[in-house]
């Protein structure tokens, strides 16, 4: 099964890189992830909770990065197993300047297994797509910490209310005039 598609994040392309490669962003990012722990250079030992539909289940795998070029691209390799199955992937990341903004290109593969697999591609592919929306709005969320600010000690949700809070904001400041 193959997901891509492309998401622009308001900072510059190295913050942008520094993030998507910093195991503890991507731990506050990535829906379901309990811990990411480097266990050798740019590979991680993961645990996460996913599911689609009724099947769900903790994951047990590795992350690798991989054909890193700062600030421009690199590969995520993942692999791992649990209840209701397998799941192995790759996926790619290109990072490209725009207007002060950076615009994030991904594309990958993935094949799962087991229970999981019974349900059909459609809802894993539909499942999968909606887990890389809630990681890109949680990402938008780190971005718009100031460099050098606390990190955010929260998880996918609490960060999703902060950026849809903002949003309204923006949108009653807008009206207001």
């Amino acid at each position: 099964m193959k997901i891509d598609g492309t998401h622009e994040i308001k900072a510059s392309r190295e913050r942008v890189y520094a993030m998507i490669t910093d195991p503890e962003v991507l731990r506050r990012c990535i829906p379901g992830c309990e811990s990411l722990e480097k266990t050798d250079q740019d590979t991680y030992a993961a645990i996460m909770k996913a599911g689609v539909g009724m099947i769900k289940g903790t994951f047990k795998g590795n992350v690798k990065l991989a054909e890193m070029r700062p600030p421009e691209h690199y590969r995520i390799e993942v692999d791992g197993k649990g209840g209701p199955g397998f799941v192995k992937g790759t996926g790619d990341f290109d990072l490209e300047e725009q207007d002060g903004a950076t615009l994030i290109r991904y594309a990958g593969e993935m094949q799962v297994g087991g229970t999981i697999a019974g349900i059909g591609q459609r809802m894993v592919q539909g499942a999968a797509k909606m887990m890389a929306s809630q990681f890109f709005a949680a990402l938008e969320v780190e971005a718009e910490t100031k460099e050098g600010e606390a990190a955010l000690k929260s998880g996918f949700f609490r960060s999703a209310f902060r950026s849809f809070s903002r949003w309204l904001k923006r949108l009653f400041q807008g009206t207001s005039g």
